[in-house]
């Protein structure tokens, strides 16, 4: 087991990374406050955990909620269902949430935390590759809206992240890609020396060996603990942990929720970046096919959706998180590992990239 420590002071946690961790009360004991427990989790994951994770709870008394699975549920009318649980059992103040599953289960618990009885603790037993480097640690948490992605949310941080690998046995492949779109993400913006291990170990990591996706785990939520830890509430350099979302978040958002998974959008929504840093001279056209080569590798597709043009994209862009004061802010890369925020770009800039992108894809 490898242990990682997100630094905020009083709300400091640590991230528990290896196998057969689901079930130890030792280290669930410490950041359990009061008596009531209620686990959250969905119809794909209840059948194959949760009992080995009441099984770490059964020094409390746990209740549970099964939730639908899919993007498409991460609904206000979904969420609201945690909390017909939690004041029907008559949960007080001092409960904890726990949330097993992957990113939409635990930015759903996590949000519902944020608000039941105006802030109460909660845990995160991811069980994605996706929610293991990136959604279970930082305190993001939300909704979607049918306007925009994660639109109503709140930070609220976990008291505790529980990463099992051996959960990453029944991942299907296609859910092992999403995840590795943001391994690949945190070697883009700012790990030079991870994104070269990166490129030699891909095949290891799709094949599951153990040894390399716990070494990926453990450096992508080292180099996210460390940018939360800086800036918690994305003020400044945590907004660098968005590359490749704006784009993708529109193609989740102008596609449906739930038809593109949340890693391969932001997959393609990383070549979409590259390529318009390479159109403003910032990397070289060598720099941006190595980003796309190696989401390839990861088994993600790189093709933005036809059905969105240009004015559709900037349409779904214009509404998100990352516009302030009417300007859209992007992350983009000066150098493969060393990305940028800018809201400099016009969006006759990103218009031209997307044609030229959709163009080359039809020829």
């Amino acid at each position: 087991m490898k242990t990682l420590h997100v630094d905020l002071g009083e709300r400091s946690y640590p991230i528990h990374i290896g196998p057969d961790l689901l079930g130890r009360t030792d280290l669930i004991q410490p950041y359990v406050a009061g008596r009531q427990v209620m686990i959250v989790t969905n119809e794909t994951v209840a059948p194959l955990y949760l009992q080995q994770a009441l099984q770490g709870f059964s020094a409390w008394q746990c209740q549970q909620l099964i939730l639908p699975d899919g993007e498409q549920y991460k609904t206000l009318e979904i969420w609201n269902r945690i909390f017909d649980a939690l004041l029907g059992a008559r949960f007080d103040r001092r409960c904890t949430l726990v949330a097993l599953g992957g990113g939409v289960i635990g930015d759903m618990t996590g949000f519902a935390a944020a608000c039941y009885q105006r802030g109460v603790d909660f845990i995160q037993i991811p069980t994605t590759l996706l929610s293991q480097v990136d959604s279970s640690v930082g305190g993001k948490t939300g909704v979607n809206h049918p306007l925009g992605k994660n639109m109503i949310g709140a930070f609220h941080q976990p008291r505790l992240v529980l990463a099992d690998t051996t959960t990453l046995n029944t991942l299907d492949d296609r859910q092992l890609s999403a995840g590795l779109a943001e391994v690949i993400k945190y070697g883009l913006i700012n790990d030079p020396g991870f994104l070269a291990w990166l490129e030699a170990n891909m095949g290891a990591l799709r094949a599951r060996d153990q040894a390399a996706l716990s070494d990926a785990i453990a450096r992508s939520c080292q180099d996210k603990a460390e940018i939360v830890a800086a800036d918690e509430r994305e003020s400044g350099q945590r907004a660098l942990l968005n590359l490749g979302h704006t784009f993708g978040h529109a193609i989740e958002t102008g596609m449906g929720y739930g038809e593109w998974l949340h890693g391969e959008a932001v997959g393609t929504g990383m070549v979409l970046a590259a390529e318009l840093s390479a159109q403003l001279g910032w990397i070289t056209a060598e720099a941006s096919q190595r980003a796309r080569s190696l989401i390839v590798q990861a088994g993600l597709p790189v093709q933005a959706p036809q059905e969105l043009d240009s004015q559709r994209f900037l349409e779904l862009m214009a509404v998100d998180k990352k516009v302030q004061d009417g300007k859209l802010r992007l992350v983009l890369m000066r150098a493969l590992g060393e990305s940028v925020i800018t809201d400099q770009v016009s969006p006759e800039a990103i218009s031209r990239m997307l044609d030229h992108h959709h163009a080359r894809a039809r020829a």
